[in-house]
């Protein structure tokens, strides 16, 4: 069963006292460390400490497949979609080598793909699969909704439950679908209020009468869809089971104060949904980058939200949340071993 959970305020003016005092008296000018010493600062708030330190991450990639992708609003057939989490497990993709590389635990949820996946044993610090599969595939949202209300439910109600079952206190956000910018665009759409035209991009790869035919298919889904207008109706109607299941991930990492890492276009559309649910879940976002999809920075823009780098990165898989991590750590390692002018016996300004 879904219900929200308790996502209070994370405010508390006397810890970020505490943390720009210790920030600005480091062994270096004042604000020398640029947006680095912003994300020192936003850590520390999430944790609720002058001295984070992040444990155990994990990498959640949710994979679920669309009824919209028959409409050819994708460069790539379907089957890419459950031939990815294969490359996923094996190793093989993007986001499996940079997780690899950087120490990140990689969790990839089968939420819905068109051929079920075989769940099979990991060893230790492999990619893993979790089966959480509400059917092989949404409905066409373009005639109707994409997943009856308790379809919507049950995916949030998936995310909340493997959240509680992982480990660490920090979760970077990955996902993989066809069609899934689809999604993405006309979440923005309908919840954001952007214009159409602004939220609908390449994706994939789409030339100039690719972009115009997926167009035309999204204004046939959210004219069919009008009436869903709130946040969960419009996750539903529109949504695909990864980004639902996304939802319920950040939602529950929310309540867990965990730092959750945004990647790109499609977690970021989640992360909307779920702060339209929960405002709060904001204060524990670190956005990874601006994507080269073009409603990505509209999205960016209606969650007033900074990203630390930008790359031109399209790929998805969380590739870009895993690129960011080491600066997140790179953060909570500077705040905590950084000496300051005091305890290094160094000269500070005008002394």
């Amino acid at each position: 069963m879904f219900v929200i959970p308790p996502i209070p305020s994370i405010e508390d003016p006397a810890l970020t006292a505490r943390l720009q005092h210790l920030i600005d008296h480091k062994t270096k000018p004042l604000g020398a460390l640029g947006r680095l010493e912003v994300l020192m600062l936003r850590i520390g708030q999430i944790l609720g400490t002058d001295a984070p330190a992040l444990h155990a991450p994990q990498m959640l990639v949710c994979a679920a497949d669309h009824g919209l992708a028959a409409r050819g609003v994708s460069a790539y057939p379907s089957d890419v979609t459950w031939q990815m989490v294969e490359n996923f497990l094996a190793g093989g993709a993007a986001v499996s080598v940079l997780a690899r590389q950087h120490g990140l635990q990689l969790t990839v949820a089968d939420c819905g793909v068109a051929r079920e996946i075989a769940v099979r044993e990991a060893a230790p610090g492999a990619p893993r699969l979790v089966s959480c599969r509400i059917a092989a595939g949404t409905q066409d949202a373009s005639s109707g909704p994409a997943m009856s209300a308790a379809q919507c439910r049950q995916a949030l109600a998936n995310g909340m439950a493997i959240v509680r079952g992982l480990p660490g206190n920090v979760l970077l956000l990955g996902e993989m679908g066809i069609g899934n910018t689809s999604v993405a665009s006309l979440l923005l759409a309908r919840l954001a209020d952007v214009a159409l035209d602004d939220c609908v991009g390449a994706g994939t790869g789409l030339d100039a009468a690719g972009i115009a035919r997926k167009r035309a298919v999204l204004q046939q889904a959210l004219d069919a869809n009008a009436a869903a207008t709130g946040p969960l109706a419009a996750l539903a109607a529109l949504g695909g089971f990864e980004v639902a299941t996304l939802t319920g991930a950040v939602l529950q990492a929310a309540s867990e104060r965990r730092v959750i890492v945004v990647d790109g276009f499609i977690t970021s559309a989640a992360v909307l949904v779920a702060a339209r649910l929960a405002p709060q879940v904001l204060e524990r976002c670190v956005f990874a980058h601006r994507s080269g999809e073009r409603g990505h920075a509209c999205m960016l823009d209606a969650l007033q939200a900074e990203p630390l780098l930008d790359m031109g990165l399209r790929l998805g898989e969380g590739s870009g949340a895993a690129l960011a991590w080491p600066l997140l750590d790179s953060a909570c390692r500077v705040l905590r071993e950084m000496a300051s002018f005091e305890s290094a016996g160094v000269a500070g300004p005008g002394g």
